[in-house]
């Protein structure tokens, strides 16, 4: 595993080199200051939002991969006081799927910060997000000896069309896609890096009904207290060292997990497949937005009788599919 781990953190040293500094302001980050990373393309309608929801949360300072956006969301981006930027014109592909970027961002930048690696389609929710900052979750954290924190992809969706509302840059895209499954998940335990793996729920249902082997992955690790020998190995579902997978408790208790929100499933998303499948730049030759373009065609709605509306987060711990822990 240590080999293992080398390997990623020397491909993200290689692939350092395909970096641009558009805004660097890494001078300004503190120590102790939380920090997000993330990568984005032509996300120029959602990033306003984006940007609003996590500096509400405590968010101090946002690391950006732009990968050739012509959306003008790079030059957006620059424009902020507390948003680094890197432009790339180099195949997200090759660094897998951005990790290479992140990692090499997060271990120049990110050692001994908590590190927030999210998509521009991804909201978390934790245990009293509704009145505490994400600086009173990482102090709990750190009091507890925990390096890092586990929350599940939940895909939400509108009732009727996804295409029937349009999404306007800075509106909250809860209020057009505000339901979920509720069940319909599988877990499988990896034997090798530890992780749980977790299956289901609308993507499943609606695009992988024939094939339930092959949808998307939901577990992931989004939240870590950064170590320049750390590195993400599968977008943000596993991490090396093999320890910081271990965020479930193997003998019957609970440990405090969230959710990330996901966004995907608004008007926006026919013209994002239709982008990406011509890219061919997503993980086997783009084959899930292939599956988004079929089903947009066909059947344009997520929503069935099971669905549930989104209340907050008391609601997903009661549901199980997030816990506060001993976190009180």
């Amino acid at each position: 595993m240590r080999w293992r781990r080398k390997r990623w953190r020397a491909r993200a040293f290689v692939k350092r080199g395909q970096l641009r500094a558009v805004a660097d302001r890494t001078d300004r980050i503190r120590p102790g200051q939380i920090l997000l990373f993330s990568t984005q393309r032509n996300e120029g309608v959602r990033l306003p939002f984006f940007l609003r929801y996590y500096r509400d949360l405590g968010v101090d300072h946002f690391l950006i991969v732009d990968n050739d956006s012509t959306d003008g969301s790079r030059e957006m981006l620059a424009e902020q006081p507390d948003v680094s930027v890197w432009h790339t014109a180099a195949s997200y592909k090759r660094a897998h799927y951005g990790i290479d970027w992140l990692n090499w961002l997060q271990s120049r930048h990110g050692h001994g910060h908590w590190c927030l690696v999210v998509d521009p389609d991804e909201f978390l929710v934790y245990p009293f997000c509704d009145t505490r900052p994400i600086r009173a979750l990482t102090d709990w954290l750190d009091s507890s000896g925990v390096r890092s924190f586990s929350a599940m992809l939940l895909d939400m969706y509108p009732k009727g069309r996804i295409d029937a509302q349009h999404y306007l840059p800075g509106q909250d895209p809860l209020k057009i896609a505000s339901w979920f499954d509720p069940g319909n998940y599988t877990i499988q335990k990896n034997p090798d890096l530890g992780n749980l793996w977790i299956q289901g729920g609308p993507r499943a249902r609606m695009f992988f009904a024939d094939e339930p082997r092959k949808a998307p992955a939901l577990n992931k690790t989004p939240l870590v207290k950064w170590h320049r020998r750390y590195a993400y190995v599968s977008s943000t579902h596993m991490l090396l060292p093999r320890g910081l997978n271990l965020v479930y408790d193997e003998w019957g208790g609970e440990k405090a997990s969230g959710i990330l929100l996901h966004m995907k499933f608004l008007d926006t998303l026919g013209a994002k497949a239709q982008e990406e499948m011509a890219r061919g730049e997503h993980y086997a030759s783009s084959r899930e937005y292939a599956a988004y373009a079929r089903a947009m065609a066909e059947t344009p709605e997520l929503w069935c009788k099971w669905s549930e509306k989104y209340i907050n987060w008391r609601q997903l711990e009661i549901l199980g599919l997030m816990s506060k822990g001993n976190w009180a």
